[in-house]
């Protein structure tokens, strides 16, 4: 399991394809698939591939682009 999780929202997304653009590993392309808005979000096409860099978040203008830390299990209780 990876330690950190890539969110798109994809309803705030424009598709105007910068992190597409600036992405080192070319994990996010536009998606033919219209959002609530009209428009043509960024999706992960390749999410394996991801090194969570954060170019992608720091490029977005409309703040849709977040990567996040799993947070970690809970441990479980040991039986006394």
């Amino acid at each position: 399991m990876k330690p950190y999780n890539h969110q798109i929202e994809t309803n705030r997304c424009k598709g105007c394809g910068l992190c597409v653009a600036v992405c080192p590993k070319h994990v996010l392309e536009i998606s033919g698939k219209v959002n609530v808005k009209g428009y043509f979000p960024a999706f992960q096409a390749r999410p394996e591939d991801c090194i969570f860099c954060t170019t992608c978040c720091i490029m977005c203008p409309d703040v849709a682009i977040r990567i996040v830390k799993e947070s970690e299990k809970a441990a479980e209780p040991s039986a006394a």
